[in-house]
């Protein structure tokens, strides 16, 4: 499972080495090399587990489905900073909704 993209929906094979990924940054921390770029890349849909590849030079909206499941793989990823989150962005800006339910101790932890 992947610690910088929570909601990963493929695994990518790297072209420099052969060894499957849940993203970029997971090959960086496991390997000794850099990730080789390709415009021609590799998937495993966690869904159905059916690998197909994918022509990065001509990506396009239907691309964004496995050919397998038709699961929507391309999507917004969430990371460990934004999860949880409600971010809604305004005119350009990012700003962080907070429910006035929510409740805050003298020590600024939230009570549920």
């Amino acid at each position: 499972m992947c610690k910088h993209i929570l909601n990963a929906q493929v695994q990518i094979r790297a072209p420099c080495c052969k060894s499957w990924f849940d993203c970029a940054e997971c090959h960086k921390e496991k390997s000794d090399h850099d990730l080789t770029k390709t415009s021609e890349m590799v998937f495993a849909c966690k869904k159905c587990k059916k690998v197909f590849r994918k022509d990065m030079s001509n990506f396009d909206e239907s691309d964004e489905y496995c050919p397998g499941c038709d699961n929507h793989y391309y999507i917004e990823a969430k990371t460990p900073e934004s999860s949880g989150k409600l971010v809604i962005g305004f005119e350009g800006t990012m700003d962080m909704i907070v429910d006035p339910r929510m409740k805050t101790k003298g020590d600024g932890s939230t009570i549920i």
